[in-house]
């Protein structure tokens, strides 16, 4: 199943629409604004919230926890390394490695590839591609994507004012 992650270029806070492969309304992203630390909604198209994301303010390297139905399922970690980026995903058993700054990635777990993501180049706004395998929930997949899109949010937005 392929899902397309598309980023509103002008917008206050996170927004996201996620399409299906034919171009149809499959979920809505919507960040909370003013808050301590990164948080995500995920709803359906009924308006039902089917996955919650939220940051972990005071860890030493980023951490978010997936929450599905009121309850912690999963949490992502930043792996410490010197020369390239990793993440764990506890809970599922997953772990992401790749070119994040190129959004060039794959999930992974012990079975085999989970998911790949790819940037499409050249539209307005940010478009990511999700090839999720048939036998991976597709919500799982989305709130690793999100998660890893929030840390490079944040790594970009620390470097930006380092350098000013």
């Amino acid at each position: 199943m392929k899902l397309y992650l598309k980023q509103k270029v002008f917008s206050w806070g996170d927004k996201f629409t996620v399409y299906d492969e034919y171009g149809n309304d499959k979920y809505y992203v919507r960040g909370e604004v003013f808050t301590l630390g990164k948080k995500l909604h995920v709803y359906d198209l009924s308006g039902n919230e089917v996955c919650f994301i939220h940051q972990k303010v005071l860890s030493f390297l980023p951490k978010y926890f997936i929450n599905k139905n009121g309850e912690d399922v999963a949490q992502a970690v930043k792996n410490f390394t010197l020369f390239h980026q990793s993440y764990s995903i506890e809970g599922f058993g997953w772990s992401v490695e790749g070119d994040f700054f190129a959004h060039e990635y794959e999930i992974s777990s012990s079975m085999g590839t989970v998911a790949t993501i790819s940037k499409q180049w050249f539209t307005w706004g940010d478009t990511y591609e999700i090839n999720v395998e048939q036998s991976v929930n597709d919500i799982d997949a989305l709130a690793v994507v999100l998660v890893i899109d929030a840390c490079l949010q944040a790594s970009q937005s620390a470097a930006a004012s380092a350098s000013t």
